[in-house]
Formats: C-alpha cells, sequence, structure tokens
C-alpha cells in the first residue's frame, strides 16, 4: 500500500447547512444544535442544482448539524467521524448575537485584536487552528490505512474549521475563508516530505 500522504489529494470542504442560531447570526460553537427546516431545504436545493463534487470518502465534524449536512448530501456514505473539528468554543459569548455583545467590555476588546484574544472562558484562535490542524493529520493517517485509494475527499464540517485549516495552509488571513451555510471550497492539495502545499483552491 502506498503512502497517500505523498500524493495529491483534491478534499471538498462543505460548510454545513443552517440552523436557527446561523439565521439568527448568533456565536454558535459547542452547542450541539441540530439544522433548521429551512437549513435541510436549502441544502437539499443545493443538491439538485449539483453544486457538490463527487467524493470517494467523507469525513465530518461530530456535531448533530454536520451529521445531517452529511446524510443530505452523500446519502450513500457514512462519515468518519473527526472529533478534532468541532466549532471554536466561543466561551461566554456562546448563543448571543453582536448586537447583544455590544455593552461588553470584553467583547470589544476581542473586536479590537482582530479576533486574536482568546474568546473568554473559550479558545482562541491558535488553540483552534492547532485542534484542527490535529483532525487533519488524523484524517490523513486514517486514509493512509484504507483501500481502495481515495482521490477525492469530503469534509463536511464548521465554517470555523475551513476557516482554521486553509488559514494554516493556504496565503489568505483566517477571515479570507468565511463561508455561508452550505458553501465551501474545493482544495487541491500535495503533501511532500510532510508538508502540505495547496496548488489549487476555489470557491463552491
Amino acid at each position: 500500500m502506498r503512502d497517500r500522504s505523498e500524493n495529491q489529494m483534491t478534499f471538498v470542504l462543505i460548510r454545513h447547512g443552517a440552523t436557527k442560531a446561523n439565521t439568527e447570526h448568533r456565536y454558535l460553537g459547542q452547542t450541539d444544535e441540530v439544522l433548521s427546516r429551512e437549513g435541510e431545504l436549502q441544502l437539499k436545493e443545493y443538491k439538485k442544482r449539483y453544486f457538490f463534487p463527487d467524493i470517494d470518502i467523507l469525513f465530518c465534524s461530530p456535531m448533530k448539524r454536520c451529521i445531517r449536512s452529511a446524510e443530505i448530501l452523500y446519502p450513500e456514505l457514512k462519515p468518519v467521524q473527526i472529533e478534532e473539528w468541532k466549532e471554536m468554543d466561543f466561551g461566554v459569548f456562546e448563543g448571543k448575537t453582536y448586537l447583544e455583545l455590544q455593552a461588553d467590555k470584553r467583547y470589544q476588546q476581542w473586536i479590537d485584536s482582530h479576533g486574536m484574544l482568546p474568546f473568554p472562558e473559550g479558545e482562541s484562535r491558535e488553540v483552534f487552528i492547532a485542534r484542527c490542524d490535529r483532525g487533519f493529520w488524523r484524517m490523513i493517517e486514517i486514509l493512509n490505512s484504507v483501500e481502495p485509494e481515495h482521490k477525492t475527499i469530503g469534509m463536511i464540517v464548521h465554517g470555523g474549521t475551513i476557516m482554521a485549516l486553509l488559514s494554516k495552509y493556504a496565503k489568505k488571513d483566517y477571515f479570507d475563508y468565511q463561508v455561508a451555510n452550505g458553501k465551501g471550497y474545493v482544495c487541491t492539495m500535495k503533501i511532500l516530505n510532510g508538508r502540505p502545499e495547496i496548488i489549487e483552491l476555489k470557491k463552491i
């Protein structure tokens, strides 16, 4: 069996469908919220319009909104869950909107830091990116252990997870990779001598 970490692979990174909190523009991190009815319908419509590429193997976050999105988009595949790909821990900001946080000095400090400060009682961006990256390499280990060889890998995760992984391996800033629910990226990557290199990246 060849070491797939030396091969070119295509990753399809898709943000889960919308939840009630997403629609209300609330910080949704560790709360295990399900998709809204509207979120499910939107994903089904996107699928009908052939937005999503065919994939050979599917991975996802273990949170309900990602698992359900996987069931809708790729019902023929059973996703492998990657624990490290849970959404960021927003701490005391969890479940709140921008308007509800305006009077909170800690929130203004976080905004002024361009998101670099840790969330109060939550994670920092640095810690979150490192966690998501551990999940990425666990996925590579799994790919290296299965047959047959897979070339196109689906990843149904959170917006933050996509931002974390692409900001680590692509050239732009963390917030440059924000995507709407049900959208994402197709990323072609080579991993040579243990070092990932993105050779093509396009939005879905």
